[in-house]
């Protein structure tokens, strides 16, 4: 079995659901449930003997310790993280608390417990940790794009936090010996995703009939990555990624973030016109930036291509389409995750210039 932890989140829903369709061995889910965890995420797996959800915190050392020991699994994937830049911005002390300190002593239960095995489980034991592109910093329009040896110049305290969490797991591998292996993937989109991200936001608003709030003059550049495609990567890279060795994640799908809304309004406009006719590009509102946005992320995915053989299956027409869609039938998780805190948050944030 395999041990995920943060599999309640975004990208780590995605990832149990795509690991148990495709017959993967059975999975323990240790998710904190923060506003972004949500067990919504998978209703799908009710009832389903090979998925154990265990509410808890990577931080929690003793808990992590019997889990390790109780069901003795062949790998961790760590998803688990505070995510948001903006929310980075205004409580940097939580990101601090989990992506530093949490993975630090997720860290040591791991290596306490694995340099008790021998033989076979100790050799085939991987601890794969998930990351971003945005502990590299930010690129001008001409920079080639960021590499496994591009140097680390986080700009936000989320990205710093990252940035820590991912020296921390290279040091246990130096240090320790500990089996890690890294990813840095840009800009995931899919279903799932919680709806203060560029893309749902754009959506959910739109349907709503809200203003679709964009960060400046939205020119800031991104690399965009199917969800899917980022849960492929990952199971490759677990299956054959090497040791202490990091592993680009990207889309090749560089876009800027007003294109981003303009497409999303374009399908919605095709598959759920607005009642009373025009475009829900209409509903496009520019606000005031947010401190220290970066201007532009681009991956150069080209060695996991090399080493593994893996590129994304979707491109940014297919992947996008599949998103809106999903966002257009599943209009009831969207409700359901709506807190009133959310709503709170979104108000403060996206505030008119």
């Amino acid at each position: 079995m395999i041990l995920v932890t943060g599999g309640a989140g975004f990208i780590g829903s995605n990832f149990v659901l795509d690991w148990l369709a495709a017959g993967g061995e059975p999975v323990v889910n240790l998710d904190k449930l923060t506003y972004a965890g949500n067990r919504e995420n998978l209703r799908a797996l009710d009832g389903d003997a090979r998925h154990l959800f265990v509410h808890g915190d990577i931080g929690d050392a003793q808990l992590v310790a019997g889990l390790l020991e109780r069901h003795q699994p062949r790998a961790l994937l760590n998803f688990a993280a505070e995510s948001h830049v903006d929310r980075s911005i205004h409580a940097p002390g939580t990101f601090i608390e989990t992506n530093v300190v949490g993975t630090f002593r997720l860290l040591e239960a791991v290596r306490a417990w694995w340099g008790g095995l021998q033989g076979a489980p100790r050799e085939g034991f991987r601890f794969l940790h998930v990351s971003t592109d945005e502990v590299y910093g930010s690129l001008a329009p001409a920079d080639p794009a960021f590499t496994e040896q591009h140097q680390y110049e986080p700009n936000s305290p989320y990205s710093a936090s990252k940035a820590a969490s991912d020296h921390l797991v290279r040091a246990y591998h130096h240090t320790y010996g500990l089996p890690v292996v890294t990813t840095n993937c840009s800009n995931n989109y899919g279903p799932y995703h919680f709806p203060e991200k560029l893309i749902p936001l754009m959506i959910v608003n739109a349907l709503a009939g809200k203003p679709l709030p964009v960060y400046g003059d939205g020119r800031q550049v991104r690399d965009w990555l199917y969800v899917g495609d980022h849960c492929s990567a990952i199971r490759r890279v677990l299956e054959a990624g090497r040791l202490g060795e990091t592993y680009n994640v990207g889309g090749w799908n560089e876009k800027p973030n007003i294109e981003i809304v303009q497409v999303v309004c374009a399908l919605l406009d095709e598959l759920r016109p607005r009642v009373g006719g025009g475009s829900y590009a209409d509903q496009l509102t520019y606000v005031k930036d947010r401190p220290g946005h970066d201007r532009r992320y681009a991956i150069d995915a080209r060695k996991i291509q090399r080493e593994l053989g893996w590129r994304p299956a979707e491109t940014f027409e297919t992947g996008i389409r599949k998103t809106v869609q999903w966002y257009l039938e599943n209009g009831d998780w969207v409700q359901r995750v709506q807190s009133g805190a959310y709503r709170d948050w979104i108000a403060t944030h996206y505030a008119p210039a």
